[in-house]
């Protein structure tokens, strides 16, 4: 009877020692699973997390290039100002001769057009038209004639810094009086209504140390007026 009861007693220790145990694992399993989605989604996040880090970095560079840009820009525009104060400086003395000779009806700028040695391809210290030349002068008296009333132009030529002063001023004449003649005998613009002068050397819109500015400051400037 006693090692009956004493079988029975082991039995039931063995049993709850190895129902604990099951239970214990059980329930380590149970927090695993659960855990597991959690951390996957921990990992998703610090991977998120270093990729909008490295986009920021690619975005900040991408700003301080955009900023080198715009400083650029900036430095591009000013310089384009002060050219286009020097050009409506020489347009606003156009509109004062043309007012004191009276030949304007309303007396106002309409538009400045600036063809640069680039667009009229002038033979080096000559007055001849190239093909460039008289193409860009058919386009400007297309726009002229489009105006559909009368208007006066001023033909300013100008040079760049090379050579004598009064070679540059005579050079300068040359190349406004070839433009007018050819706006006459090409289109029929009114001789009358065409003015030649010339400024030489005096008003140079670059640098003339650099081959790019000298060949900016060659160029001739027509100017509307009514």
């Amino acid at each position: 009877m006693k090692k009956s009861l004493i079988a029975a007693s082991l039995t039931l220790a063995l049993g709850l020692s190895v129902s604990g145990c099951a239970t214990k694992d059980y329930v380590h399993e149970y927090v695993q699973s659960q855990l597991k989605p959690v951390n996957e989604r921990l990992d998703g996040l610090d991977r998120r997390a270093d990729a909008a880090e490295g986009g920021l970095k690619g975005k900040d560079a991408q700003l301080a290039t955009l900023g080198g840009r715009l400083s650029g820009v900036e430095a591009t525009v000013a310089e384009h100002g002060e050219r286009l104060e020097k050009l409506s400086k020489t347009a606003q003395e156009a509109l004062d001769r043309a007012s004191a000779a009276g030949r304007l009806a309303e007396g106002k700028l309409l538009y400045e057009t600036v063809m640069s040695d680039d667009t009229l391809k002038f033979t080096l210290a000559k007055a001849d038209l190239s093909d460039a030349a008289k193409a860009a002068l058919d386009d400007f008296a297309g726009r002229v004639k489009a105006e559909g009333k009368p208007v006066f132009i001023e033909i300013q030529g100008h040079t760049d810094g090379t050579g004598p002063e009064a070679f540059n001023l005579a050079l300068g004449q040359q190349r406004a009086e070839a433009v007018r003649r050819y706006l006459y005998i090409k289109h029929g613009l009114p001789l009358a209504r065409m003015a030649a002068i010339s400024y030489g050397e005096s008003t140079p819109i670059a640098d003339n140390a650099t081959r790019k500015g000298r060949q900016l400051n060659r160029r001739v400037v027509l100017v509307v007026l009514r």
